[in-house]
């Protein structure tokens, strides 16, 4: 993998994504230094990101905010 090949798609799981739930983060090639993500459980997709995000950091805050929608959802009754 060439340098900087690693920082083009990110699947983050650390102890503040909960099982089964993954966060993938990646660059938008427009608008240049952007980001996008998406959250998937059990590999499958429950959400993506509908607007770039100006920072990898910023576009992780915002999945995160979107596993905990998810995770409360699934918790009182909705979509599973």
């Amino acid at each position: 993998m060439a340098a900087g090949e690693a920082d083009l798609y990110r699947s983050i799981m650390s102890d503040s994504i909960p099982h089964p739930y993954t966060i993938e983060v990646s660059p938008l090639p427009k608008p240049a230094g952007h980001y996008q993500w998406a959250v998937r459980r059990s590999g499958r997709l429950v959400e993506r990101s509908d607007r770039p995000h100006p920072t990898q950091a910023k576009a992780e805050a915002s999945a995160i905010a979107a596993v905990e929608r998810d995770m409360h959802s699934v918790a009182g009754g909705g979509r599973r």
